[in-house]
């Protein structure tokens, strides 16, 4: 089967990469597929830092997927965002252009580096409330008693990994899992880093901008329009503190310093979890975004031609 191209732009909040992904699409005649598990929603544009005026590039259109593709209030999980990118992925490569995935959601792009199957098994609701009451050593005993193919990808490290692999297993034990067939990709691996202190200027600035945009108004329109704050609260980070500081729970300067700390430990995560999947054996090429913009682009495009011989 033949195996198709994928160019990957990861990297943590604040990192520029739309820009980048937008001026690489235009080099590389290439379609963006978003990997945000946040700009899929219709209404949530500042908080999410959609941007969509940055997907112009010298007044030409760099076609986008999978943004504003749900309601906000809705929720989103990695499976679906799996279908809807094969999807995007078939339609980009039937036109003969390159598909590149740009975010910053390192599941959703891990999901579809390493195909993990298991997605695809839905949540047991009931039996994870009544999991969530046990000790991690009584649930990895629990996960134990299951047979082995049943748990074969297992990670006992943590509570929340075994508890979704108990749900995992005591769902293939009643049901079999339907494995659809999926394309060939043959990934190359774009990741931006840059020095801590960088990174939180960067971060501040963002949100200073953010806050001044209109960011909170956004946020009292979603709750105008429906949306829970049980469900601001799913959204997380800029949504649940700005929905609590609209519920009267902080004052505007806790809100402003809770942002930035939160958003801080956020993008720290966020290159937590790429380094995992460096250790899951997906190559990623990083390269810093402190210097001059134009040589980053095009120190990736000559390493891109370089390794896909385009």
């Amino acid at each position: 089967m033949k195996h198709h191209p994928l160019f990957v732009l990861l990297g943590p909040t604040a990192s520029g990469k739309t820009k980048l992904a937008v001026a690489l699409a235009k080099l590389l005649n290439a379609e963006i597929i978003s990997a945000d598990s946040r700009q899929v929603f219709k209404g949530m544009d500042i908080g999410t830092g959609k941007d969509l005026d940055d997907y112009q590039f010298h007044g030409q259109q760099i076609p986008y997927h999978l943004i504003d593709i749900r309601n906000a209030g809705d929720r989103y999980n990695v499976n679906e965002f799996k279908d809807d990118f094969y999807q995007a992925f078939e339609g980009i490569t039937g036109r003969g252009k390159l598909p590149l995935l740009c975010g910053g959601t390192g599941m959703y792009i891990h999901a579809l580096l390493q195909d993990h199957t298991y997605t695809a098994v839905p949540n047991n609701e009931k039996l994870r409330a009544q999991l969530e009451l046990q000790e991690l050593e009584t649930l990895r005993e629990k996960l134990l008693a299951y047979p082995d193919q049943l748990r074969s990808q297992a990670d006992f490290s943590s509570r929340k990994r075994v508890i979704r692999a108990i749900e995992i297993a005591d769902y293939l034990q009643y049901h079999e899992l339907v494995i659809p067939e999926r394309p060939m990709m043959s990934p190359f691996v774009v990741g931006l880093s840059s020095d801590v202190a960088l990174r939180r200027k960067r971060i501040v600035q963002r949100l200073d901008s953010r806050l001044k945009e209109g960011m909170i108004d956004e946020v009292k329109s979603l709750l105008e329009n429906g949306v829970s704050q049980e469900m601001l609260n799913f959204y997380g980070l800029e949504y649940k503190l700005i929905g609590a500081y609209l519920f009267g729970e902080m004052d505007y300067a806790r809100l402003k310093e809770r942002l930035e700390i939160e958003i801080r430990q956020f993008a720290k995560r966020q290159m937590t979890f790429f380094r995992k999947m460096e250790k899951d054996d997906v190559l990623i090429h990083w390269f810093d975004t402190g210097g001059n913009p134009d040589e980053l682009l095009w120190s990736i495009v000559n390493l891109y031609r370089q390794k896909s011989n385009r």
